[in-house]
């Protein structure tokens, strides 16, 4: 029987020069995969402030939200604690950031390990999470599915692709 847990979160979609601002997540379903910049909105936070706040937190950057792109959710394997599944729904904005890149500060929650600009021609399943995909099929199209995207062959990487994993294709 499947049991899901249901995520939540704000996304940032952050394009510069043929390069995709990403993260290098540390834990959760996309373990060592880059991600998105972005997360759940704390206590009483509205979703703007809450895409503001986490870009700020897991990339240094201060962004400047220009528009709501749409809402996707997903679902995929994932075995933690007593949960076979999630199903995890995206807000996904976009905008533009001023400002350094920093090494996130590391507190409890948070699952961000770097920052940086990736070319988006280096992106793909193997070393990216679902909302990067997202991401990079909006570009392209400025479209979002109606329907829940599926992974069902998703697999959690247990070797980084920052640690010279090749099989990341």
């Amino acid at each position: 029987m499947i049991h899901y847990h249901h995520a939540f979160g704000v996304y940032a979609v952050i394009q510069k020069d043929g390069n995709l601002l990403v993260i290098h997540k540390s834990r959760g379903p996309y373990t060592n995969r880059y991600d998105l910049p972005g997360g759940s909105p704390e206590n009483g936070e509205g979703l703007l402030e809450a895409v503001i706040r986490e870009v700020k937190e897991e990339t240094g950057l201060i962004a400047e939200v220009t528009k709501q792109i749409g809402v996707v959710d997903f679902k995929l394997p994932w075995q933690w604690k007593h949960f076979t599944d999630v199903h995890h729904t995206a807000v996904f904005y976009t905008g533009e950031v001023t400002g350094t890149l920093e090494v996130p500060k590391q507190f409890a929650g948070q699952d961000a390990l770097a920052a940086e600009w990736v070319p988006i021609e280096k992106l793909f399943s193997k070393n990216s999470s679902p909302l990067v995909m997202q991401a990079i099929k909006w570009q392209s199209s400025f479209e979002m599915p109606l329907e829940t995207v599926v992974y069902p062959d998703w697999e959690i990487r247990k070797k980084s692709y920052l640690q010279g994993d090749r099989s990341i294709r």
